[in-house]
């Protein structure tokens, strides 16, 4: 039987505050290894952009990432937030090691190619090289993923931090039993926006579509769970969504998602 993998990813919004991301690492190196985290940090890197004097142009909730932006995005999210995430890890007795998809060739994206819209710098996952990853955890490493990759051809790219997590859980399947978490503010998928406790504490394909034509399920939900459900369809074994307290045991209520 495969051994198993937890690939975690943590939400910008939790990583901007400070109590939550204290808390949720603390749980996170407790966990046993082998894990990976995969973390965001668009709130950071727009907040950033802001004193920096670089506008940040959204469509659709996507950052367009011209080169101004994407040099802002760089240094958020592989320099100032990995290398505090990593440092609080060690910190807490995990061996962390912080990385970009360019580190180790870990994770190959393709320039985004929209037929109406310039993403600019916006990297697509084309490939994860899973035997140099389960090196480093085979090393008694735990890789943190930020969220950019590289095309090979030199260039650094954007790349959606949820995304980025799916794939990274598809792609240690080969290897691994790999169970797939997602942490951000909330305790899991909500019924009711306005309730924080109204969990749907368990979501199939056929609810999924219930949950969508009822429009509980709307916006900025749809892409997670598009990735969560990808996972599934691709050998993940497992997939919850929930906040971070679920992963030091301190919170029971969270949603999980089966085919």
């Amino acid at each position: 039987m495969k051994p198993v993998l937890k690939i975690v990813k943590i939400g910008g919004n939790v990583i901007d505050d400070e109590a939550a991301l204290h808390t949720f690492l603390e749980g996170f190196a407790a966990l046993a290894p082998p894990k990976i985290l995969v973390h965001g940090g668009g709130k950071i890197a727009t907040q950033l952009a802001t004193r920096l004097g670089v506008e940040t142009k959204m469509t659709g909730g996507r950052r367009i990432t011209d080169q101004a932006s994407l040099d802002v995005v760089v240094m958020t999210y592989a320099g100032l937030l990995n290398k505090k995430v990593v440092a609080l890890l060690q910190k807490n007795g995990c061996n962390a090691i912080g990385l970009s998809g360019a580190d180790a060739g870990s994770i190959l994206s393709r320039k985004r190619n929209h037929p109406e819209i310039d993403f600019g710098f916006v990297g697509d996952v084309q490939a994860v090289h899973s035997e140099n990853i389960d090196k480093l955890l085979q090393a008694g490493f735990t890789p943190v993923f930020c969220a950019i990759t590289h095309d090979r051809e030199g260039h650094l790219l954007n790349t959606n931090a949820d995304t980025i997590a799916s794939e990274l859980a598809i792609a240690m399947s080969a290897i691994y039993q790999t169970e797939l978490i997602y942490c951000f503010e909330k305790k899991g998928v909500l019924r009711d926006v306005n309730d924080a406790n109204s969990v749907i504490e368990h979501i199939d394909s056929q609810k999924y579509i219930e949950l969508k034509n009822d429009q509980i399920i709307a916006d900025g939900m749809l892409p997670k769970m598009e990735n969560c459900f990808h996972a599934l369809q691709n050998n993940v074994s497992k997939v919850i969504i929930g906040n971070p307290s679920l992963i030091g045991g301190k919170e029971t209520l969270f949603t999980t998602l089966t085919l």
